[in-house]
């Protein structure tokens, strides 16, 4: 199995062509992003399974009570098993406009054990910069549940503290990108790589003239935009589809240490080296023998334990890798001594201590 595996390995990474790759795969363009929204609310309606008389949570109730001048006496305590308050999350879309609705996450803050059948009180989410972004308000979808046995018994499906409520918050305020109104524009890679930005800068010159892209560093590439938000949409969607032949990736060996998994890229090389891996094996096999004495001889039934200590080396023979070769040479000169997952980490990392593997050995 292991060998298949490893066969497999080498043929669909052996090293091959460099291919082009659109450029909206490469990264994106800086502050047309998603941003996060958070907000703080009371869930209720909830059948018995909400916080009871948690002292945030009569406070919260208090004020939302206090939104439609209901005040309650300052003693006031009261029972509150029907609501839980709760932390309300949703992530806003760039280009996002007024009236547009919002998918939201609802998740209990106390010791509400069920949001199921509960309903969102209208909720403000506030954005990073402390603005109102989006309300939020409606009836929860929980994919969980829970129930108690009088002795004390329960059982839990899922997580019935946290639900959802699809298009549960209204966008009341836009985020300005500076999109319509920048001098230039930044596209982000999501890898640095030096040679990647400065591909991608001479594919935009190329289509729109020189001096229309230029690469600021391994990651950020400057755009000069047409003036007009109907121009540059355009502009920007024609640079997004264009072809860029990508950067080779560093060459790079992952080891998970804890399941045995190697992973190996196209663009590691070894230097000429010899290895050789063997295998040491001691067996202790322990047998008992039962002495009976002759009849009449007044002698005593006796145990007489006996240990066979036995030492095996599996010889295997060195094998020598041939100056720069490539992952297929590699994985075939390691298959052919019969290699263990846990034996060829420990063959790779005795080759970087060497300093005859080519890569950087990343163990998980």
């Amino acid at each position: 199995m292991l060998r298949t595996l490893l066969a497999a390995l080498a043929a669909l990474l052996v090293a091959t062509p460099a291919h082009a790759d659109r450029i909206k795969d490469l990264g994106t363009f800086q502050g047309i992003r998603s941003n996060q929204l958070t907000g703080y609310g009371v869930v209720v309606g909830l059948p018995g399974t909400g916080d009871d008389n948690l002292e945030y949570t009569v406070q919260s109730v208090k004020g939302v009570a206090s939104r439609f001048g209901l005040q309650l006496p300052p003693g006031a305590n009261p029972g509150l098993k029907n609501a839980a308050v709760v932390i309300v999350t949703a992530e806003l879309p760039a280009f996002a406009k007024p009236g547009q609705k919002l998918d939201i996450t609802v998740s209990a803050m106390g010791k509400a054990k069920s949001l199921r059948g509960g309903t969102l009180i209208m909720t403000p989410l506030y954005g990073a910069d402390g603005q109102i972004y989006a309300m939020a308000q409606g009836n929860l979808a929980v994919g969980g549940l829970g129930a108690d046995g009088a002795d004390g018994s329960k059982i839990v499906v899922n997580v019935p503290s946290s639900g959802r409520i699809p298009e549960g918050a209204t966008v009341e305020r836009a985020v300005d990108t500076g999109f319509a109104s920048a001098p230039t524009l930044t596209f982000n890679l999501a890898r640095a790589d030096f040679t990647t930005a400065q591909n991608v800068a001479a594919a935009i010159n190329s289509r729109y003239g020189a001096n229309t892209a230029r690469a600021i560093d391994g990651v950020s590439i400057a755009v000069t935009a047409p003036a007009g938000a109907d121009v540059r949409a355009s502009a920007m969607s024609a640079i997004e589809n264009l072809d860029v032949t990508s950067a080779e990736a560093p060459a790079k060996v992952i080891v998970n240490a804890r399941t045995g998994t190697v992973v190996i890229n196209s663009a590691v090389r070894v230097s000429p080296a010899a290895v050789t891996h063997g295998k040491l094996t001691v067996r202790i096999d322990e047998n008992q023998r039962v002495s009976q004495p002759a009849p009449f001889s007044q002698g005593k039934t006796a145990v007489e334990q006996q240990s066979a200590v036995s030492v095996e080396e599996e010889r295997r023979p060195m094998f020598l890798l041939n100056p720069g070769p490539k992952l297929a040479d590699v994985v075939k000169a390691v298959n052919a001594i019969g290699a263990s997952p846990a034996d060829l980490v420990a063959i790779l990392e005795a080759l970087k201590q060497a300093g005859a593997l080519k890569a950087e050995l990343i163990v998980l």
